[in-house]
């Protein structure tokens, strides 16, 4: 801001009153789940996270609004201030937003629930341009040529071929005044002709009854799709799916001491790559109690089998009796013995078959069951991750992908079924992206016990949930 700028109040509008007929699902397409997560869940996540947003209010379809308010609260979503019961068209819905929102002067921003993908940038973009322009629209180029069809004598025909270059393809957020967009829609509504001919978005409203109000276009991404039919939703899953692999941007110590201070951190495993250890070092630098149980029996060792349910009920006992609490319990997958080598998996012998299904897949079972009562208490962490690939021993790539995927897959429903319970359940992949995983190229530099270390610490800081992270390998 500037001299005498005053910032203005921004109010993230999501709009997810359209009940979804184009999807074929009886209930809200704002309710599909996407990696665990309901689209509006994804959605509602990007505008709490967004340093430019003050509040939140969300419009649901009708009948849906408690179910709404479930997730908000489910999902910590301390930004939402209302959640409206929708109207049976967009721009009703707009309108009894406009209503809740008063009359104070603020900035608005109204976005579709069904675009999960939204990216940070845009909304920062469109708020820094509400900073000088009254209204303002996402878009994107078409890629598509773009034709106005015509009747013709046997089905249509093509009217004219605009020029591509000057065309865009619309997306949320649309942000205004409030001022703005309120006298646009007072003007709609007195208006007898707008009922049977209704705009399309709330652009549409401002550009037809304050044809003097110029529209700023904000540039929008590819990635920033609308879930409208059944295909997007694959999609869209797959980008977020692809998204969540990507490592968080570090914490930085502070934000690591508020998550970590006080609390208590069961670590399992990884004493044989050192992984395990070098999360204990940070987390206690971070103020944690830190309780290490590795698998080896020799000196300094625990002995602890994370197959063995007797073995890790005995340790998270051990843990919670000295600390009082576990808050964040991690499993550090590692490299099995006897399972390595280049070969094909019918070279890997029936021993390192059962020992590397035991620890790393059924090991997190195993985990997860024996933590549930204590992270159900504290609403804290459950941290999994893959087998992955050390110096001199490599799993077997089938074998290793098998585990993997199982976690994967066991992290998403874990996420989705602890979610009421306010607990948290994440995955860091020890290797490169991709589950199943994928062998490292010759040449490639794999993540370090160092870098693995810290991606853990960085997520258990994090509010995250369902999400596969790859460790980011540090030059």
């Amino acid at each position: 801001m500037t001299g005498g700028d005053v910032r203005r109040r921004v109010v993230g509008v999501v709009l997810a009153g359209g009940v979804g007929r184009r999807m074929g699902h009886g209930r809200p397409k704002q309710l599909l789940k996407l990696g665990g997560r309901t689209i509006i869940e994804h959605t509602l996540a990007v505008f709490e996270r967004a340093p430019e947003i003050d509040e939140v209010v969300v419009l649901m379809a009708p009948g849906f609004t408690a179910e709404a308010e479930r997730i908000v609260a489910r999902g910590g979503f301390r930004k939402v201030r209302q959640v409206v019961e929708g109207g049976a068209t967009r721009t009703e819905s707009t309108w009894r937003a406009l209503q809740a929102l008063g009359t104070d002067e603020c900035d608005v921003l109204l976005h579709d629930a069904v675009r999960p993908l939204v990216e940070p940038r845009i909304i920062s973009d469109c708020v820094e341009a509400l900073r000088t322009h009254p209204a303002v629209n996402v878009a994107i180029p078409s890629s598509d040529t773009i034709l106005v069809a015509a009747p013709g004598p046997s089905g249509e025909v093509i009217r004219e071929v605009p020029d591509r270059s000057l065309l865009r393809r619309v997306q949320t957020p649309q942000g205004f005044r409030l001022s703005v967009i309120r006298e646009a829609y007072e003007r709609a509504w007195r208006d007898p002709d707008f009922a049977g001919r209704p705009a399309t978005d709330d652009c549409g409203v401002v550009l037809r009854y304050l044809p003097d109000v110029p529209i700023h276009i904000v540039p929008g991404s590819e990635r920033n799709m609308k879930v409208t039919h059944p295909v997007d939703v694959h999609i869209a899953e797959k980008l977020i799916e692809l998204a969540s692999r990507a490592a968080p941007a570090p914490a930085g110590p502070d934000a690591c001491r508020r998550a970590l201070e006080g609390r208590t951190v069961v670590v399992f495993g990884g004493d044989d790559t050192d992984i395990g250890p070098r999360i204990a070092g940070l987390a206690t630098g971070y103020g944690a109690t830190v309780h290490v149980f590795s698998r080896t029996t020799g000196p300094g060792g625990s002995g602890v089998r994370v197959e063995d349910p007797a073995s890790v009920a005995h340790a998270l006992e051990q843990a919670s009796k000295r600390s009082g609490h576990v808050d964040h319990v991690v499993h550090v997958a590692g490299p099995v013995v006897g399972a390595a080598g280049d070969g094909g998996l019918d070279e890997v012998g029936e021993e390192a078959v059962r020992e590397a299904i035991a620890v790393d897949h059924l090991g997190p079972v195993t985990i997860a069951r024996a933590s549930l009562p204590y992270l159900r208490e504290t609403r804290g962490h459950l941290l999994l991750s893959t087998p992955g690939a050390s110096a001199g021993a490599s799993v077997n790539v089938s074998l290793r992908s098998s585990t993997a995927a199982a976690v994967a897959a066991l992290t998403h429903a874990l996420a989705e079924e602890w979610a009421d319970l306010g607990i948290k359940v994440n995955c860091v992949t020890l290797t490169d992206p991709g589950i199943p995983p994928v062998e490292p190229r010759h040449g490639d530099s794999l993540p370090s016990p160092d870098d693995i270390a810290r991606t853990a610490v960085t997520i258990l800081a994090s509010d995250l949930t369902g999400h596969l992270t790859t460790a980011a390998h540090t030059p």
